[in-house]
């Protein structure tokens, strides 16, 4: 067994480390202001591991993200997860076409002139579910038919 993993606070860390907890902050940094007050206070790794249900690697982690970058270290990093291929200027020219063209696209037509005009390759579904959550299609009576190009 290594030697106990063990920090030390001054009191303006400790008091800004408190101040967390009436912060508005995500419940993750909470926690983890939490963990490191808890081990500065004499709590070992594995103890407050069973005290958050994590297990003792996380915790070292928390413990070793604070030695290495301090405050910054509670905080996720941005851009975590995969990038989306689109851009907004994507879905804009998308919904113009939908607009002001005259005939109606399905969404396969749509994927396909996206590939054409933008070199974007997104799948069909993709499309619809973009659309459908920025409110540019649906199935709200009224949109769906009002303006409809096949009559």
């Amino acid at each position: 067994m290594g030697a106990r993993l063990r920090v030390f606070l001054t009191s303006e860390q400790n008091q800004t480390l408190l101040n967390l907890r009436t912060a508005d902050a995500p419940r993750k940094v909470k926690d983890r202001a939490e963990i490191i007050r808890l081990n500065a206070h004499g709590w070992y790794v594995e103890n407050i591991a069973s005290h958050y249900d994590l297990t003792a690697q996380s915790v070292r982690e928390v413990l070793h993200k604070w030695e290495k970058h301090g405050l910054e270290g509670l905080w996720e990093k941005p851009g975590r997860g995969r990038k989306p291929k689109w851009t907004e200027a994507n879905i804009v020219f998308l919904e113009k076409c939908l607009r002001e063209e005259p005939r109606t696209y399905n969404s396969l037509q749509l994927a396909q002139k996206l590939e054409q005009e933008h070199l974007i390759k997104l799948s069909p579904d993709r499309i619809r579910r973009v659309l459908k959550k920025r409110g540019s299609i649906g199935s709200e009576q009224g949109k769906a038919t009002r303006g409809n190009k096949t009559r």
